[in-house]
C-alpha cells in the first residue's frame, strides 16, 4: 500500500502549492502527459496492476495541476491501439490537445485504456514536437511508463534533435516497475523518478509544481581576481546552445545592494553565454534549474587602459585611434581613440597607435581595478608646398635608419600633415619632370605644437 500512501502525500503537496496565488510567469505553462498503455502495463503491482496504479496517480496529478492558473494540459497515449505481438511502432497518438480546464476530458480518455501494444518512446517524443504550439510558453513533458524503448528508436537522439530544432522541453519520467539498469536509458532524456524510491512521487510532483508556480531566475557573477562578483556594466548575450539563436541581450548591472541584478529567464533552453568584455569571456552548456534562482559565474577581472596626450594646438584637428591586440597575437581586439580610457581583461596587450609615424608599445599590462595610462607627445604640423603636382614620400630619420611614414597626394600642391616630434625628410619629383635626377629632397624638424612650412619649388 506504500504506493497509495505516496498518492496522498502528492495530493496534499499539490494542493498546498496551488494555494500560493497567481504564478509569476506571464506566459502559459504547457504540460504534456505521455501515458504508457503498452502490453507490459497489465503486470501486477502493489496489489493492483501497473496501469491501474498509473491511472490513479495521473488522475490526482491532473486534478491538482488543473487548479493552477495559466496551466494547459494535454494527453498523448502510446501502445493503446495495436495488439502486441506484433504491435505497431507508430502506435502513438495525441488524444487530448492543449487546453485549459480539460482535466475531466483527460481522465475520461485514460479510464478505458487497456494494456495493449508495444513501447515506441522515441517515436512518441518525436511526435510530441508537433503537440506544442510555437507561441511562447514553458513546455514540460511528464512520461508515465513501465518499460523501455522496444522499437529500435533512440530516445536520447530524439531529445537531441528536438533541442536542435529549438523545441526544448523538460521531460520528467515516472517509472513503474523498472530496474535500476533499465532506468539508465532515460538519463539523457530527462529527470527520472521511480515509484519504488521513498518519496519519489512526492519529489517529482514537487519539482513539477514548483517549476510551474515559480519563475526561473538567474544572476551572472562576473568575478574579479579575488573571486568577488564586482565586475559589471558590460553587455552579455544568451544564445541557444543548439540553434545559435539569440535569446536574451542585457547590460550587466549591480543592484542597489551592490549584488548582480536578477534576470528572469526561460529555463528550458541550454544556453551559451558570451560576456562582451575585451576580449570576451564565454560559458557554454548552461542548464538552469527551473523554478529556482541560478548563479552563473565567470572569471572577468578587468582594469583600464588610458591612452592620452596633451590637447595642444594641432591635436584637435584630427582623430587618432589605437589598435589593441593581446600580447603576441595578431587578432585586433579593439580600436581605441586617443584621449580615452577602456576596460580590458587583466593581462598584457600590444598597442599600435595610428599617429604619423605609428607608435608601437608592446606588452602593456592591465591590472585588476587599476588604470594604466600611456602618454604620447603632442603632434606638430607640416605645411608642404610643391608648386605643381607630383609624387613623393615623407620619411623619419632614425639612428642608422630611414623609415617611411606616408606618401604624398600626387594630385595636390598644398598638403598638411600632423607628425610626431622628430627629424624628417621629404622626397618629391614633379609630374612634369621625367628624370629621377629632378627629385627634390628637404629635411625638417617637427616640434610639439609647432608648425613648419616646407617649400619644394
Amino acid at each position: 500500500m506504500k504506493f497509495f500512501c505516496f498518492l496522498g502525500t502528492v495530493l496534499l503537496l499539490i494542493l498546498a502549492c496551488s494555494m500560493r496565488g497567481q504564478p509569476r510567469q506571464e506566459t502559459p505553462v504547457r504540460i504534456l502527459i505521455i501515458f504508457d498503455a503498452s502490453n507490459s502495463m497489465k503486470a501486477a503491482y502493489d496489489g493492483t496492476t501497473r496501469i491501474e496504479a498509473a491511472k490513479k496517480l495521473m488522475n490526482r496529478i491532473v486534478d491538482s495541476l488543473q487548479r493552477i492558473p495559466n496551466v494547459q494540459l494535454a494527453l498523448r497515449v502510446y501502445g493503446a491501439e495495436k495488439m502486441y505481438p506484433p504491435g505497431d511502432c507508430n502506435d502513438s497518438r495525441l488524444v487530448v490537445p492543449f487546453a485549459k480546464g480539460n482535466s475531466a476530458l483527460i481522465k475520461s480518455k485514460v479510464l478505458p485504456l487497456k494494456p495493449t501494444g508495444i513501447t515506441p518512446i522515441a517515436h512518441s517524443l518525436n511526435m510530441a514536437a508537433d503537440d506544442f504550439s510555437a507561441s511562447p510558453a514553458t513546455n514540460m513533458i511528464l512520461l508515465i511508463t513501465d518499460g523501455i524503448e522496444e522499437c529500435g528508436g533512440d530516445p536520447c537522439e530524439a531529445a537531441r534533435k528536438l533541442r536542435e530544432k529549438g523545441i526544448v522541453f523538460k521531460p520528467y519520467i515516472l517509472g513503474i516497475g523498472l530496474t535500476q539498469e533499465q532506468s539508465k536509458a532515460f538519463d539523457c532524456v530527462g529527470t527520472y523518478f521511480s515509484v519504488e524510491e521513498p518519496n519519489a512521487i512526492a519529489n517529482m510532483v514537487n519539482v513539477v509544481v514548483t517549476q510551474t508556480m515559480n519563475r526561473t531566475s538567474a544572476q551572472v557573477n562576473l568575478l574579479d581576481q579575488s573571486g568577488h562578483p564586482t565586475e559589471t556594466n558590460v553587455n552579455m548575450t544568451f544564445y541557444d546552445h543548439f540553434t545559435g539563436n539569440i535569446r536574451y541581450d542585457y547590460i550587466h548591472t549591480l543592484n542597489g545592494l551592490g549584488n548582480p541584478d536578477t534576470l528572469t529567464l526561460d529555463a528550458n533552453p541550454t544556453y551559451h553565454l558570451v560576456v562582451h568584455t575585451i576580449p570576451p569571456v564565454e560559458k557554454d552548456n548552461i542548464k538552469l534549474q527551473m523554478g529556482r534562482h541560478n548563479i552563473i559565474a565567470l572569471d572577468a577581472p578587468q582594469g583600464k587602459l588610458e591612452i592620452r596626450r596633451l590637447n595642444g594646438l594641432y591635436n584637435f584637428n584630427y582623430k587618432v585611434k589605437c589598435i589593441v591586440r593581446k600580447h603576441g597575437e595578431k587578432d585586433i581586439l579593439n580600436m581605441q581613440e586617443i584621449n580615452s580610457e577602456e576596460k580590458y581583461l587583466v593581462g598584457n596587450y600590444d598597442l599600435e597607435i595610428l599617429t604619423l609615424p605609428r607608435i608601437y608599445e608592446e606588452n602593456r599590462g592591465v591590472n585588476q581595478s587599476q588604470k594604466n595610462s600611456l602618454d604620447i607627445a603632442s603632434a606638430g604640423e607640416l605645411k608642404l608646398l610643391t608648386g605643381e603636382v607630383g609624387s613623393g614620400s615623407i620619411y623619419q630619420e632614425l639612428p642608422g635608419d630611414l623609415r617611411w611614414v606616408c606618401n604624398l597626394d600626387n594630385n595636390q600642391t598644398i598638403q598638411n600633415f600632423y607628425l610626431q616630434p622628430g627629424t624628417y625628410r621629404v622626397e618629391f619629383r614633379a609630374r612634369s619632370r621625367k628624370e629621377s635626377a629632378y627629385t627634390l629632397e628637404k629635411k625638417f624638424t617637427i616640434l610639439p605644437d609647432k608648425s613648419v612650412t616646407v617649400n619644394l619649388y
